[in-house]
């Protein structure tokens, strides 16, 4: 999971991308041109469907609260983009306590780092010190595991600090499945938004524009959801900038609700 590309901060744009933005991570950490949408949007809401975004948060956390796994642990093959615009493949492994901790141990050629997302928090430990801390979330993180795990009002209060709006939905449809779209009329690609599968109610796709500069996006997606004991996994996970691939992610050796010791994600004290 991740959610922002850099060496220093691999993004954790898986689960996480992990962040949110590479991270993912679990990233952990998004928008681009679609060059696909399927289905026009639905303009009549359906009996009993959400009226806003606030809602679909609400059930999506209703959906899943007492059966969702509390811990999570898998290897990852990553390819990423490099500066030079050539892909390089790593080996990640990730664990995580559910809602809010995810660990990224990357195996990298110029040296291994583990990235901590802990709360608000992103942390890079090189060796046995802790290299740099970040005022970072990872919208994976959040909207793939956390508000399946923490009260409805704990995710919307963290995704209105990340600037998305969620007075709004909509219907549409995503890769021939129907989805609920939160905060962006149709067509909009340049604001912040999330889309939810409207059946099984999990989070498919998330744009987000840059902070510095509104004519740049990300985008992520979970794709391949499978069951896994207790819940539901994206074996897939595609990061995209201004439309251009830059990191995916596939997850072997998944664990669910195995043992996951807390210290894990507690950051070594830096050295001077």
């Amino acid at each position: 999971m991740s959610e922002q590309q850099s060496a220093e901060r691999p993004e954790m744009r898986s689960f996480a991308t992990r962040g949110v933005r590479a991270h993912a991570g679990v990233a952990i950490v998004a928008g681009v041109t679609v060059l696909a949408m399927a289905t026009a949007p639905v303009v009549l809401r359906a009996q009993g469907a959400p009226a806003t975004g606030d809602a679909v948060i609400q059930a999506m956390h209703d959906r899943y609260a007492k059966t969702w796994y509390h811990t999570l642990t898998f290897t990852q093959k990553t390819t990423l983009r490099t500066p030079a615009d050539t892909m390089v493949i790593e080996t990640w492994k990730e664990a995580a306590i559910l809602p809010g901790r995810l660990r990224i141990d990357i195996q990298r050629a110029s040296g291994n780092l583990t990235a901590i997302y802990s709360g608000d928090s992103l942390f890079i430990v090189r060796g046995d010190s802790t290299a740099g801390r970040q005022g970072l979330r990872n919208i994976l993180l959040i909207m793939g595991f956390d508000v399946y795990g923490q009260p409805a009002e704990q995710t919307l209060a963290i995704l209105h600090d990340q600037h998305y709006t969620t007075t709004s939905v909509r219907e549409d449809t995503w890769e021939g499945r129907p989805v609920y779209v939160i905060g962006a009329a149709p067509g909009d690609t340049r604001t912040a938004q999330i889309w939810i599968d409207k059946d099984r109610l999990l989070y498919v796709r998330s744009i987000q524009p840059d902070s510095r500069d509104t004519t740049k996006t990300s985008e992520y997606r979970f794709d391949n959801y499978v069951q896994v004991p207790h819940g539901w996994l994206s074996e897939k996970v595609l990061a995209f900038e201004n439309g251009k691939l830059i990191q995916q992610e596939e997850y072997r050796d998944v664990r669910t609700d195995g043992p996951v010791d807390p210290k894990i994600f507690v950051p070594p004290a830096p050295k001077h």
